[in-house]
């Protein structure tokens, strides 16, 4: 039948037949959406975590610092992604959907900018920051 690959499946996201670069873009599209619930999550928790050690000294330590650092790179994984589907796969998403990924990342940047000002405040910045990041997440999905 038409729109049939040799494999005999039509592709999840368009009519066309299954190649291996629909299955490549498909794959990008799927880890995207992965690692959207990744990043929403992991800085919701990070958040948390980081105002309920404001309160409570034995929730401070290093593995708040390593899960909060690896919760934000994903941040950037995710606009990478984002720019490679964009950018090489002529795929149009959204423009507040661009805008939201861009204003994560850079809050990021900026966050970790205050870190030494703000050192006495560090958990409350970083836990704000981390819903404030969380929130951003959701919009972005919202509006995908």
């Amino acid at each position: 039948p038409a729109g049939v690959g040799r494999s005999g499946r039509t592709c999840c996201w368009h009519d066309g037949p299954v190649t291996s670069m629909s299955l490549v873009v498909g794959s990008l599209r799927d880890l995207h959406e992965g690692m959207a619930w990744v990043m929403v999550i992991g800085n919701g928790m990070a958040g948390f975590w980081a105002l309920a050690a404001h309160r409570v000294g034995a929730l401070r330590g290093r593995a708040l610092w390593w899960f909060t650092a690896l919760v934000q790179v994903v941040i950037a994984v995710q606009v990478t992604i984002g720019v490679g589907l964009v950018a090489g796969q002529g795929i149009d998403p959204p423009q507040f959907h661009l805008f939201y990924g861009f204003v994560a990342l850079i809050t990021v940047g900026i966050v970790y900018s205050y870190r030494q000002s703000l050192r006495p405040h560090r958990h409350l910045l970083y836990g704000c920051s981390g819903l404030f990041l969380m929130g951003l997440g959701i919009r972005a999905m919202l509006v995908a």
